[in-house]
């Protein structure tokens, strides 16, 4: 599986689409650090950017280097060599490049103005983080999808609607729900509800991290309550690990069972 990783990581990282990835996010947090002489305000503006994009960049990478690379797979399919193995090496080798070109293309322009001599370099640092995560886990998302369908279209319309439902029509659902039943105790279900959706639950522990989660309302206390403890930390980052195994065990499950 290593080397299959290897050959994975290595052929997108000579990708032009790993490049302009890489330099979109360069140019952009050069842009930002010239128009915001404050770090705070451009982890802020990052944040909302990579809440959305980074799940539709994994999720439209992860499903595009499935299709294109079938005739390989194919190829190697015909060797000694487990299925499990073949499609794990190439879902760890595409997350990884695409973790690293977010994580340098980032890093680089806020080192250079010095977010290590920062406050907000642990905010800035938990961004990263958590868009790794969101990396990890859309890229296998999309793997799962691709590896249960055979048809380039459905497979590419079921990663949109995928990322659709997860960053924008879950968020209208929930908010409809707190609306409708605004009359009962929603503590509960407020925070089961938010790490059931790793967007959900990668946007509150940035807020909650930038200290500004009055913009969240009422249920910003009731967060605050809980993901501002160490114990609701460590809990949320357990609950994106979780997220990264579960649809990892998927593409491992699905390769051994599937006929090819």
């Amino acid at each position: 599986m290593l080397k299959i990783l290897k050959y994975s990581f290595y052929d997108l990282m000579r990708s032009r689409w790993s490049y302009v990835y890489f330099l979109f996010y360069l140019l952009l947090g050069v842009v930002l650090l010239f128009l915001n002489n404050d770090l705070s305000k451009a982890v802020i503006t990052l944040m909302n950017v990579i809440i959305i994009l980074v799940p539709l960049i994994g999720t439209i990478f992860g499903v595009m280097y499935y299709y294109n690379s079938r005739e390989f797979t194919e190829l190697l399919l015909a060797q000694p060599v487990k299925r499990s193995s073949i499609f794990l090496g190439q879902y760890f080798g595409v997350a990884t490049s695409l973790a690293l070109s977010l994580v340098i293309g980032l890093g680089m322009p806020f080192v250079f103005y010095g977010i290590f001599n920062s406050n907000a370099i642990w905010d800035f640092s938990l961004l990263l983080i958590t868009g790794a995560f969101l990396t990890f886990i859309f890229t296998a998302l999309a793997f799962v999808i691709a590896l249960s369908n055979e048809n380039k279209i459905k497979g590419f319309g079921y990663a949109i609607l995928l990322w659709l439902f997860m960053a924008v029509i879950y968020d209208g659902l929930f908010l409809m729900s707190l609306l409708y039943f605004e009359d009962y105790p929603l503590d509960k279900f407020s925070l089961v509800a938010t790490m059931l959706n790793p967007v959900d639950l990668s946007r509150v522990l940035i807020l909650l991290k930038l200290d500004i989660s009055a913009l969240l309302g009422y249920t910003g206390a009731v967060f605050q309550q809980f993901f501002g403890t160490n114990f609701g930390l460590i809990l949320s980052f357990v609950m994106l690990v979780f997220w990264v195994v579960i649809p990892t065990f998927f593409i491992w499950r699905i390769a051994k069972r599937k006929d090819f």
